[in-house]
């Protein structure tokens, strides 16, 4: 099953049950009228939902609309909690070579820090960038959104707690990190709106992708038309169990509780590229002795997109603009 809100001039959108191909949707109505009543009522709305789906993608339902990605906003346009992870320990390991900065982490610890989640950017919003000399980035990555978990659930129950999944561009200003790891409370300039893309899906639409909580297929990053990158989330080296299990330790997981993986990066870097421009600096830096590639730049445009066995879509594409303030 696949959900996204559309603007309608609220806070919390409308939510629309989206048919398989992306191409049409259908309004959830007064019964669940936005994403987060649908995640609070999972186990109560889901059999709703799922025949809304059905019936939609079997061209057997009256009141469908024409869907596009541009009249959505954010799945779940704000969250009572954002937290992401840094998962895939390789992307850890190349910024500690090219900075020969480590910090001090726990074996077997996950690094996890909390986030924005009052204000997210829609797939096809333009994305304001405050001023160049920030240092602009993107960190393409996949989310969980959970309904209640009991603080103390362990890894193999916070799954069962798995709602929906989101593709995501998290965005981060280069400029500001240094800074503010150095203060050790964790990211707020270094840290702003995050982008989601426009549907949310169910974990079985992921069919054989969704393996041993993780995503296990390649996410594709265009910069400015050209293929930057498609590493795969198989190498994810905490599973979303995991990293719920850690998260969930002494405290309750809300429903709307938002968990990022963190950047997708793998070893075969040289092959499959990068999902985000500090590592593949990092990368020039350990190779050649200093950076290449550019930061984010006003009018550059980006595409997040990940594909199923049969070659479509799954969460449709964040397809996204940098702009200055004046634009705005």
């Amino acid at each position: 099953m696949k959900l996204a809100t559309l603007k309608n001039g609220t806070r919390d959108g409308k939510l629309v049950v989206v048919s398989r191909d992306l191409t049409r949707a259908v309004e959830a109505g007064a019964k669940v009228p936005t994403m987060q009543a649908a995640i609070e009522h999972w186990e109560q709305v889901l059999p709703y939902l799922q025949d809304l789906s059905d019936r939609l993608n079997s061209n057997d339902i009256s009141g469908a609309i024409p869907f596009h990605s541009s009249d959505a906003a954010a799945p779940l346009p704000r969250a009572y909690q954002f937290v992401d992870a840094s998962s895939f320990l390789n992307h850890g390991s190349i910024m500690e070579k090219a900075f020969k900065v480590a910090p001090q982490v726990p074996p077997g610890t996950p690094i996890l820090v909390q986030r924005q989640g009052d204000d997210f950017c829609g797939p096809n919003d333009d994305y304001v960038l405050v001023d160049e000399a920030e240092l602009g980035d993107f960190e393409g990555e996949i989310a969980v959104i959970v309904d209640d978990i009991p603080f103390g659930t362990k890894a193999d129950q916070t799954m069962k707690h798995i709602r929906l999944l989101m593709i995501l561009n998290d965005v981060s200003m280069r400029a500001h990190v240094g800074r503010e790891m150095g203060m050790g409370f964790g990211f707020i300039q270094a840290k702003p709106a995050t982008t989601f893309g426009p549907v949310a899906v169910t974990p079985d639409e992921l069919g054989v992708g969704w393996s041993n909580g993780r995503v296990c297929l390649d996410l594709h990053v265009h910069r400015n038309g050209e293929l930057f990158g498609h590493p795969n989330g198989r190498e994810m080296d905490y599973s979303f169990g995991q990293l719920l299990q850690h998260l969930c330790h002494n405290r309750n997981l809300r429903a709307g509780t938002v968990l990022g993986t963190g950047t997708f990066s793998n070893v075969d870097h040289e092959t499959v590229g990068s999902a985000c421009l500090a590592e593949r600096r990092a990368l020039e830096t350990i190779a050649h002795g200093e950076a290449k590639t550019p930061f984010l730049q006003y009018g550059d445009r980006l595409r997040f997109e990940m594909f199923g066995a049969d070659g479509h879509s799954i969460f449709g594409a964040i397809d996204q603009r940098f702009v200055p303030p004046a634009t705005r």
